[in-house]
């Protein structure tokens, strides 16, 4: 059972047939003229039709991108270099995706100010923090709308309004939510939205970012000028079709697959808290996407956790697939108040509209019989053991004694 589609979804059969025809038979270049790049050129005007409505948008309000990861440096970048001469100050998250965190690391290099909001327990931000760090330099407001570690979402809505009142330029990254709950940009009152198409069940390298009519940005690809002068290149227009239909149909099943998801989801945080002794939900309870959960187990490594679950046939993660090549603490983790050692006993469980055969009891049994076996090979489980500093000792990490 595949338990991490926050990293990636497998492709639709439909998206594939759609797709299909353009990697063959209508493979024109769109920026042609000739009857076959028209044939290009129109499957890419009706793609921008159909993403835009899935989030309430005009077409020509949809820039296609490689994804997500473009997207949020296109909106950040784009609008940092834009506006650089009427301030240079942004305020984002602490648990925001390495996308947009290092993107503002990179500004702060180029004399960018750059306010990281914290957020509570449950990962959510205090609007009354963003509105004490809101300056007159401050040119934009970048906070993502679903966490893709812990699944929290962020009062996104509010956030937009405040940004208008103030008249600041708000971004919000979509990657994780787009599909699973309501994206409407008008209601979000938000200037920029990042989207992702293989988080949908659609293919790789594809992406767009919604720009409000009315917002100027600085391009960061420079070339033919295609999409509107903002992102020059080919369009990649197989990818780009196969996205557009992956946006129709999960805007057609919405509101079933959250029903669906969410119920599994509920399902399996009462299960393994009430089965698994010194276990615990990451996150806010509620206010958090249908098909994603985050837990911590005391005393026990996730790393030798999901290698014992894919022995048993379940594909999870301990946290984002983008920061998995590093074995540091997770941030977003760290950032929610915990303690660097519990961080790393953590367990991320990602749903997809495919779960439908995900048999939640005998995940709980399986994940129940990994960790007890851990905790059975751990000096940190043993109630005599002074469990910081044997995890200082073990691993090299600093406990709050050292």
């Amino acid at each position: 059972m595949y338990l991490d589609n926050s990293a990636t979804t497998q492709v639709n059969e439909e998206v594939l047939k759609e797709m299909e025809p353009f990697f063959r038979e209508e493979f024109g270049n769109p920026s042609t003229l000739y009857s076959l790049g028209r044939s290009s050129k129109n499957a890419l005007n009706q793609a921008r039709e159909k993403v835009a409505d899935a989030i309430n948008a005009d077409a020509g309000e949809i820039i296609f991108t490689s994804g997500g990861s473009e997207s949020d440096n296109l909106a950040i970048k784009g609008i940092a270099f834009k506006l650089r001469n009427k301030g240079n100050h942004i305020i984002t998250s602490n648990i925001e995706h390495p996308a947009v965190k290092n993107t503002l690391k990179f500004l702060e290099k180029l004399d960018f100010e750059v306010s990281y909001l914290p957020v509570d327990e449950n990962g959510i931000i205090n609007i009354e923090d963003l509105k004490e760090s809101i300056r007159e330099d401050t040119i934009l407001i970048t906070i993502m709308h679903g966490n893709n570690e812990i699944g929290t979402i962020q009062p996104i809505e509010e956030i937009g309004k405040i940004a208008r009142e103030n008249k600041i330029i708000f971004h919000t990254d979509a990657v994780q939510t787009f599909g699973k709950i309501e994206v409407d940009v008008e209601k979000l009152n938000v200037d920029l939205l990042s989207l992702s198409s293989h988080k949908i069940n659609g293919p790789k390298g594809v992406g767009a970012l919604y720009i409000k009519k009315g917002i100027r940005l600085e391009p960061l690809i420079h070339g033919g000028g295609q999409e509107n002068g903002i992102r020059s290149g080919t369009e990649n227009v197989p990818g780009i079709v196969g996205f557009a239909k992956a946006c129709e149909i999960v805007s057609q099943n919405l509101d079933s697959n959250y029903k669906k998801l969410s119920t599994i989801r509920d399902e399996l945080i009462e299960k393994i808290l009430s089965t698994i002794p010194e276990s615990y939900l990451n996150g806010d309870r509620q206010k958090r996407l249908p098909n994603v959960v985050n837990f911590r187990f005391k005393a026990i490594e996730g790393e030798s956790l999901i290698l014992l679950l894919d022995a048993k046939g379940y594909q999870a993660s301990t946290g984002s697939a983008c920061s998995s090549n590093t074995l540091e603490a997770s941030p977003v983790l760290t950032a929610l108040g915990l303690d660097p050692v519990d961080v790393h006993g953590s367990l991320r469980i990602s749903l997809s509209p495919e779960s439908d055969n995900f048999n939640v009891d005998n995940f709980v049994t399986v994940v129940s019989d990994a960790v007890s076996r851990l905790r059975e090979m751990s000096p940190l489980w043993n109630q005599d053991t002074d469990y910081e500093a044997a995890m200082c000792s073990g691993r090299g990490d600093k406990c709050r004694r050292c």
